[in-house]
């Protein structure tokens, strides 16, 4: 796993915000994890609320913004500790 090709995809979602804090998600910390495995990225985010109603187009855009970075094919968005966690992360992954 290449710690060059993680900083680049946590700078590619560092731009999106937060939109009720209007602060990157990466700066807010809710980016826990971001493993790279060949062409593939994870990437684990978990909401600071249980219920955010935000965090699908957060792990929408997320997905988008990982799979602009260079070598990186196809990106995966774990959301975890959200009350809809196993609907969000299997509707953004399909």
């Amino acid at each position: 796993m290449s710690e060059e090709m993680i900083n680049n995809i946590k700078e590619a979602v560092s731009v999106i915000n937060d939109p009720h804090m209007g602060i990157s998600i990466v700066d807010m910390g809710l980016v826990q994890e971001i493993d790279v495995d060949g062409d593939n990225a994870k990437i684990v985010i978990k909401p600071t609320n249980p219920g955010c109603m935000s965090i699908t187009r957060i792990a929408a855009e997320a997905k988008n913004q990982a799979e602009k970075v260079e070598g990186i094919e196809k990106a995966e968005i774990i959301i975890k500790e959200h009350m809809m966690a196993d609907q969000i992360n299997e509707m953004i992954n399909k």
